[in-house]
This record gives structure tokens, sequence and C-alpha cells, in this order.
């Protein structure tokens, strides 16, 4: 058996919210995670695309941040923004 050399090996209790709606350009299945671990950040994960991010207010304000993370078009992205804002 071969031996790890672990960095951190925590368990957290995390808030998790799915959520799922429609916009004009594409649909969004999410899993929204809150915990202490992202220093006030959600861990997002956008379940049609397979990927997910790390968001806070700052992330949001990043011009192509989210169009780079999920692969989004840019009028994609301004649908999910309009959600997230609300959000974090």
């Amino acid at each position: 058996m071969e031996e790890f050399e672990f960095l951190y090996d925590d368990t957290e209790e995390t808030k998790t919210r799915f959520v799922s709606f429609v916009g004009k350009e594409n649909r969004y299945d999410l899993v929204i995670m809150m915990s202490g671990r992202f220093y006030g950040k959600h861990l997002i994960m956008h379940l049609q695309s397979n990927n997910f991010a790390i968001i806070g207010p700052d992330d949001l304000e990043e011009e192509g941040y989210l169009e780079e993370a999920y692969s989004l078009s840019e009028a994609e992205a301004a649908e999910l923004h309009s959600f997230l804002h609300t959000l974090v």
C-alpha cells in the first residue's frame, strides 16, 4: 500500500442548496455549497456542464470569469450573473 502525504484531511458541515432555473439562453442546474472553507465564498457547481468554481462578490465583478469557469457565452454568463448577484 502506498503512503500518502496528506496536506489536509478535514470534515466540515456544509449548507447545500440545489437550484434549477431556465433563462432565455440556457437551463441552469446548480449546486451551491456554503462552508467556512472558502473564506466566505461559495462553491458553485453547474451540473449541465460539469464545471465548478469558487465564487464571491469580487469574482462576479471580474470580466469573463463566469464565461471561463463555466464555458458559457457572454449572454449565458449574463443570465447566470443576474442570479448569482442576488446570492453572493
